[in-house]
């Protein structure tokens, strides 16, 4: 029973990824030089809350536009759910988290040099 759980819980983060990828790709065209992407969505196994970690270029920009992301919750979590209705049932609450694991990277990166 767990195995078949993970599945479906996988099943959903890709889905998410994939739509709330889509959502912050229409949001930032109106910001040059902006770039939002889901790097990856771990969901609850009850599947009621939803965590994106997203990669945001430029990194300084980060912490603002996790602001924004966050303080635009209900519409992105609405714009989600008619993206999706037909696959679930029930749209898991959203929190947003900056992944800076690409900043990590790139300081170990000139650690090494």
């Amino acid at each position: 029973m767990k195995l078949m759980e993970t599945t479906r819980q996988n099943k959903i983060a890709r889905l998410l990824q994939k739509e709330l990828s889509e959502i912050f790709l229409l949001q930032t065209k109106s910001m040059p030089g902006v770039l939002v992407s889901v790097s990856t969505v771990r969901i609850s196994p009850d599947m009621s809350v939803a965590r994106g970690y997203l990669s945001i270029f430029p990194s300084e920009k980060g912490e603002e536009m996790i602001k924004n992301i966050n303080a635009n919750m209900k519409s992105i979590r609405y714009e989600l759910g008619t993206r999706v209705r037909h696959q679930l049932r029930i749209i898991p609450e959203l929190k947003f988290f900056v992944d800076d694991s690409l900043d990590y990277l790139e300081k170990i990166d000139e650690l090494l040099k």
